[in-house]
């Protein structure tokens, strides 16, 4: 049974899914559909929103192979897999997914935050405000369960980045935090400069 968080709020994953090792984290989101312009009106470039996972060391980012994204897609231990960018988060269910075997994650590491940024967002003059029904979901990677699920419901009007959760390891097991933190940082490299 899947449960549903609200902002700040944590749960344990391992305890309540015993043998627990592979997970699918999957992100989604939906563009605020806007009214028609005129025959003429320019057609706006669709909003690009791409999913990444960082990898932090006693809370801290220290090698740019710990960015696990559409341009480095899986880690070098193997362990956290980016499942590909969906240039328009078109379509039901997940836009983006990352899968990550919690039972091999190397043990110097101990915590996953998962961000979203808007692909040139500065450039094409797009925030999350034009963006609906976003949300971050955890599936038992053995049986597709959805554990839990958090919707994002605020205004994130003028924010061009998004921290939605983050996976850690705590007294040898694994939570997930519900995050839902948005920031005006133009781009995956100023979102990961907040952990160095």
């Amino acid at each position: 049974m899947s449960i549903s968080l609200q902002k700040g709020q944590k749960v344990s994953l391992s305890k309540e899914n015993a043998g627990l090792s592979k997970v699918v984290i999957g992100l989604g989101w939906d563009e605020v559909q806007k009214a028609k312009g005129g025959f003429f009106a320019k057609k706006p470039k669709p909003i690009d929103c791409d999913a990444s996972a960082l990898l932090l060391i006693n809370g801290r980012l220290t090698n740019k192979e710990d960015i696990i994204y559409f341009g480095n897609l899986r880690h070098k231990s193997g362990t956290i897999q980016h499942m590909g960018d969906n240039l328009t988060g078109a379509g039901e269910g997940d836009d983006e997914q990352i899968m990550v075997d919690l039972a091999n994650v190397p043990a110097e590491y101990d915590r996953i935050v998962l961000v979203v940024n808007i692909y040139q967002a500065v450039q094409r003059n797009q925030h999350f405000g034009m963006v609906e029904n976003a949300f971050i979901r955890l599936v038992d990677g053995r049986n597709n369960n959805e554990m839990c699920r958090y919707n994002l419901t605020e205004n994130y009007s003028g924010m061009t980045a998004m921290i939605f959760g983050e996976v850690y390891r705590h007294n040898g097991e694994w939570k997930f935090n519900a995050i839902g933190q948005g920031t005006n940082d133009p781009g995956l490299g100023e979102l990961a400069n907040r952990y160095i």
